[in-house]
């Protein structure tokens, strides 16, 4: 049977990203994240990387960011085992497999109504796992959440993509409908949209990029409901002592400043 997948947008084609650095990734001797659904599906689709012209580097970036994500969907998860977990901007990552969600909680990954499209012809069901096809700047699609029970929301590459005011609205739409819960997500700094400028693997996202950058702070400054629980520095993880040397010896020196540090790969977790 032939695969045929519907043509993406510029900016639904950056799903590849996240999910060629977890492939990339899950081929590596000593692997952060070990995503062998991620390597199956690009093997599936054929994908190749002209475009990203990935290094070891980047794939650790990516790797270990969906590793904290999915961390801190797994720990809420074990604390609420009647929640909804949220992917925002879902792509084809397959966190709710990974993570092994339970039968009493509900997952729903929401994307592009042609990213969902594919999702389904690429990733297998579950009852209890969800696709929700809508613009996540469009408020209907909040209401085929349910709003009494604890969620858990993850957004992973996601936030650089959406202009500042289609973030503090979605962030909000959020915290009114949903009861309670925790959400995460990867910060984009100043430094981080300007590095990306420079950067010849990321510098064809530049277009596409709507966030002038912003810092995890600025999110409760933003919306009141939230509170932020924590900053998770990736070059302050213990995951750093799997990178490859050169990298590993950088982040080590990086990871003495508390400043240079955020300069790099930060996932902001809040709660309301």
């Amino acid at each position: 049977m032939t695969l045929s997948l519907p043509a993406l947008t510029p900016v639904e084609e950056t799903l590849w990203i996240t999910l060629t650095g977890r492939a990339f990734d899950s081929r590596q001797p000593d692997p952060i994240l070990g995503d062998t659904m991620a390597d199956a599906l690009v093997r599936k689709t054929g994908y190749t990387n002209d475009k990203l012209r990935w290094t070891r580097a980047s794939c650790v970036e990516v790797a270990q960011r969906a590793k904290k994500l999915d961390e801190v969907a797994r720990r809420f998860i074990a604390r609420h085992p009647d929640a909804i977990g949220i992917d925002l901007g879902a792509g084809l990552d397959t966190r709710a497999l990974r993570i092994d969600t339970p039968p009493t909680v509900d997952w729903y990954d929401v994307d592009f109504p042609d990213v969902v499209a594919a999702r389904r012809q690429l990733i297998p069901g579950r009852p209890h796992v969800h696709t929700i096809g809508a613009d996540l700047t469009d408020p209907a699609w909040l209401q085929s959440l349910p709003a009494d029970r604890p969620a858990v929301i993850v957004a992973d590459g996601l936030m650089a993509f959406l202009a500042e005011a289609d973030m503090i609205s979605l962030l909000r739409r959020l915290t009114d409908h949903l009861r309670s819960g925790e959400i995460a997500f990867n910060v984009y700094n100043k430094f981080t949209v300007r590095a990306a400028k420079l950067a010849p693997s990321a510098r064809f996202l530049v277009p596409l990029f709507k966030s002038a950058g912003f810092g995890s702070r600025d999110i409760v400054h933003w919306n009141p409901e939230l509170t932020l629980m924590e900053e998770i520095l990736l070059v302050r993880e213990p995951e750093v002592a799997q990178y490859p040397p050169a990298l590993r010896l950088w982040t080590r020196m990086a990871a003495l400043s508390t400043s240079v540090s955020r300069l790099g790969t930060v996932v902001a977790h809040y709660r309301f």
